[in-house]
């Protein structure tokens, strides 16, 4: 009997585990089972990814700089990734705010859906901590992004994950290698090609756990619902978010089939295992271990490519992120702010939103903290900042979840476009967990 795709053993932990949390909302108990006895796997899951990722990240870039022989070639690179991430961003941003000005899904709000969300929400934890998270980040200098790049301390950068820092550090150490020649690199350079395997072949047994895992973060994410009428009430700004992502998607689609000449119906069969658990743990830094495995051995991607792009992608490409806070802002202004909503606010949202995308973390949420810089650069008042928030709050987590979607699907678009522009596209050589297991058993 053929076995079962991965994807689709994703696809059904997910179902039942939406099933399993719905049932176990209208359970007396139900949810704190859920949340004592279910939850802690898919936690556990998520640490296991981000425990490989960043030994992932140095042996992958490290090796792929030092296989380039080439110093010019990083600079290709590294221009041609940014250049395409800055395009695929600002063209998720116009997609969004197109759809929100089109729609108008925050017009004709009943007043008392306004105050009860208001009541529910203004003083939540949640907002409370978005806006001072967003305080925080407004009150550093214009250059601290920059700065934040290199580190004082790798191992203190291991430890926090900060990827840009880890990136910095392997892309420093892969040069390095180049310029002491290949004899005396080789040892080195050995060392972590060996070390990348042993990663890549983690990704492959953590993967086994994967329908458990996102059985458990679905019925999670389930229980947290507990305002069925309000979730209501914003369907339509939610509807205007998923259909501007989806249409961001069809846009990666196109450029897959024009550019890289690939089927799009292959590409999305091949990338569907990181999407869908991109969708589980809102978090493209977690997924990062799993979409670097998906596109270097079922896209053909090569390493030196997907160890660069995808890595610096999950942390400076946030094309759903982008597209959310633009729909995100309209909406909130339609609503509460509707004199705020000039062509050139907008234009400052697209400019703002483009910045914030690249110094949003890579983790759940993140979106709406960026969201808060967006609106105050526009004049938004701050004392309807925490309203603004309390509207939209409701509904993030599953927009969160869609979001960050894209952006994994955004990072895999780009990594073979980038691949395909300097012809190292090639067949794709999936590797199974148990292809030596016969000589060890």
């Amino acid at each position: 009997m053929k076995k079962l795709a991965l994807h689709w053993k994703i696809i059904i932990g997910m179902v039942l585990g939406i099933i399993f949390g719905f049932i176990m909302n209208t359970v007396a108990g139900g949810k704190g089972f859920v949340s004592d006895w279910i939850a802690p796997f898919g936690t556990i899951f998520i640490n296991l990814l981000k425990l490989i990722a960043v030994p992932l990240i140095l042996a992958s870039l490290i090796k792929g700089i030092s296989d380039l022989k080439d110093i010019s070639k990083i600079k290709s690179m590294g221009l041609r990734t940014i250049g395409i991430y800055i395009t695929t961003t600002l063209v998720a941003i116009v997609i969004g705010l197109s759809i929100v000005n089109i729609i108008k899904p925050g017009d004709g709000m009943p007043q008392e859906t306004i105050e009860k969300i208001k009541l529910k929400y203004e003083n939540d934890a949640g907002v409370t901590d978005k806006l001072m998270k967003a305080s925080a980040q407004k009150e550093a200098g214009p250059l601290q992004p920059l700065v934040d790049i290199f580190p004082s301390n790798i191992f203190e950068s291991f430890v926090e994950a900060s990827m840009l820092q880890v990136i910095f550090f392997a892309l420093f150490v892969g040069i390095c290698l180049l310029l002491i020649g290949e004899k005396k690199a080789k040892p080195l350079v050995d060392f972590f090609d060996s070390l990348n395997e042993v990663v890549m072949k983690m990704v492959d047994l953590i993967m086994l756990f994967a329908p458990y895992a996102v059985f458990a973060l679905l019925a999670n994410v389930i229980i947290a619902f507990d305002d069925v009428e309000i979730l209501i009430k914003l369907l339509y700004y939610a509807f205007c978010v998923v259909g501007g992502l989806l249409l961001m998607i069809g846009f990666y689609l196109l450029l897959i089939s024009v550019y890289t000449k690939k089927s799009p119906m292959w590409f999305l069969k091949e990338i569907s295992p990181a999407q869908l658990l991109a969708f589980s743990t809102s978090s493209s830094a977690a997924t990062l271990p799993v979409t670097m495995e998906r596109v270097e051995e079922h896209l053909g991607v090569d390493k030196e490519v997907s160890g660069f792009v995808l890595p610096v992608g999950a942390t400076v490409n946030m094309d759903g992120t982008s597209l959310y806070q633009g729909i995100a802002a309209v909406f909130i202004m339609q609503v509460i702010w509707p004199e705020g909503l000039t062509f050139t606010n907008q234009l400052v949202i697209v400019a703002t939103a483009l910045l914030a995308s690249i110094g949003s973390a890579a983790v759940p949420s993140a979106g709406m903290v960026m969201l808060v810089i967006v609106l105050e650069s526009i004049g938004f008042p701050t004392e309807l900042l925490p309203i603004g928030l309390a509207l939209i709050f409701a509904v993030d987590r599953p927009l969160d979840m869609c979001r960050t979607v894209v952006n994994v699907t955004g990072d895999a678009t780009v990594s073979m476009m980038v691949a395909k522009s300097l012809n190292k596209l090639h067949d794709p050589k999936p590797k199974e967990w148990d292809d030596h297991y016969d000589e060890v058993k």
